[in-house]
């Protein structure tokens, strides 16, 4: 898999988690093509899916956040407008963007953009269209998880 089908597998199940296990596909386990036990970093495809994470986390259509039972999520862009609306019933540190710095030491920090400085104002006008029930209805497998 690369970056590309990497995107479409995000698009078509609009929330995927990174590498743990949940209600939501995992994404490590689709780049590798089979089922992973342990650390990804340690499988054989691990450079390949380190890279097409690092160019899916720079999209501009890709939430990272950590969505699902604080695990590291990706959200695409098509469901951002159900989220803004159903914001309220998020806590604010699942629904905060995360940016992550890979330092020269080797070490990773995590920057976090509060839920809503991250929402361009296109996502929060389509969100004000969308109907509450309409909102609950995309996220449904993920709502309360």
């Amino acid at each position: 898999m690369n970056a590309d089908a990497a995107m479409a597998f995000v698009r078509k199940h609009g929330i995927v988690l990174v590498s743990a296990k949940g209600p939501a596909a995992r994404l490590t386990e689709a780049i590798a093509g089979e089922p992973i036990k342990g650390s990804w970093w340690g499988h054989s495809k691990g450079h390949q899916i380190f890279a097409i994470l690092q160019k899916l986390e720079d999209s501009p259509d890709i939430l990272v956040c950590r969505f699902i039972a604080g695990r590291v999520t990706f959200v695409h862009r098509r469901l951002w407008p159900a989220i803004v609306k159903l914001a309220n019933h998020f806590q604010a540190d699942q629904i905060a963007r995360i940016r992550q710095e890979h330092t020269a030491t080797g070490k990773h920090v995590n920057h976090l953009t509060e839920y809503p400085t991250w929402v361009p104002a296109e996502i929060l006008e389509e969100a004000t269209r969308l109907s509450t029930q309409e909102a609950e209805s995309l996220l449904k497998d993920f709502i309360g998880k």
